[in-house]
């Protein structure tokens, strides 16, 4: 399988997960616009059969290579980006992945059993990336407790393995070319920015700006019942030059920090 092909895959998974980022995909294309990913995000746990390096594999074998890392002492995170070793305009992959070692025993425990649960031989398939949720029918109590210590973890728990947001490259926009025109758009139709921090994270200075909807609220299947918590979402980069002329490639911790918020469950 090609890196086209898996991300082909990834797509179709994506917006079938949360129908609103196909929505927002096709306000683009009806402004006239040229769509193309600057990156795709995954997230996981620490652990030996699923870390980053598990969910890596199929990325390197596919002509990527690891290029940075950044950790978010706060949110307790710890995460790679990577990158085609060739095709530059290949969309990077950025994979994040909770330290639960640094959490509260029932945290630790609630992860592991979600761990057992995982099919055997999922973990060192190429299928990993997109199974999404392989441990059973979760439980809104276990949702809800998680959130009190990691929002991030609550979503995985509940979403397991996807991408969890798609970016739109400002870069390859005409009309919409800055993160203030691309937000405006975005409001007057409707989608509601992630403001943690401000709407726009980052500075031309720092050579990437950022920005985010709220993940869609979708219904998802509980042992209580049916229930509404955030899905994935769709983000918005704009990169700039550094000094030699080159475009920045990498990412910003601190503005990464806030665009994790997009997934924080809400109410309308």
């Amino acid at each position: 399988m090609t890196h086209n092909e898996i991300f082909n895959r990834l797509w179709i998974e994506y917006t079938h997960q949360n129908p609103f980022t196909k929505k927002v995909y096709d306000l683009f294309i009806t402004e006239g616009e040229k769509v193309i990913n600057d990156h795709i995000a995954f997230r996981t746990f620490r652990h030996p059969s699923i870390n980053i390096d598990k969910l890596s594999r199929v990325f390197v074998e596919n002509g990527y290579e690891y290029t940075g890392d950044y950790h978010f002492e706060v949110k307790k995170l710890y995460a790679k980006h990577f990158e085609h070793r060739t095709e530059k305009e290949a969309p990077r992959v950025f994979i994040s992945e909770l330290v639960t070692p640094e959490f509260s025993p029932f945290l630790q425990q609630t992860v592991n059993d979600w761990i057992d649960k995982i099919p055997v031989g999922l973990t060192n398939s190429d299928e990993l990336i997109y199974a999404g949720n392989t441990s059973g029918i979760p439980s809104f109590a276990t949702y809800e407790k998680l959130r009190l210590e990691s929002e991030y973890a609550a979503w995985l728990y509940v979403n397991g393995f996807c991408a969890n947001h798609f970016t739109v490259s400002v870069n390859h926009l005409q009309k919409s070319d800055t993160l203030q025109k691309v937000n405006t758009l975005l409001k007057s139709n409707g989608f509601i920015l992630n403001d943690a921090g401000g709407e726009i994270q980052g500075t031309p200075d720092e050579l990437l700006e950022q920005s985010s909807i709220r993940a869609g609220m979708v219904k998802y299947t509980f042992t209580e019942g049916e229930k509404e918590i955030p899905g994935c979402y769709y983000e918005f980069a704009k990169r700039y030059p550094d000094r030699d002329g080159k475009l920045y490639s990498g990412f910003i911790a601190k503005s990464a920090d806030k665009i994790f918020e997009s997934t924080n469950f809400y109410t309308r």
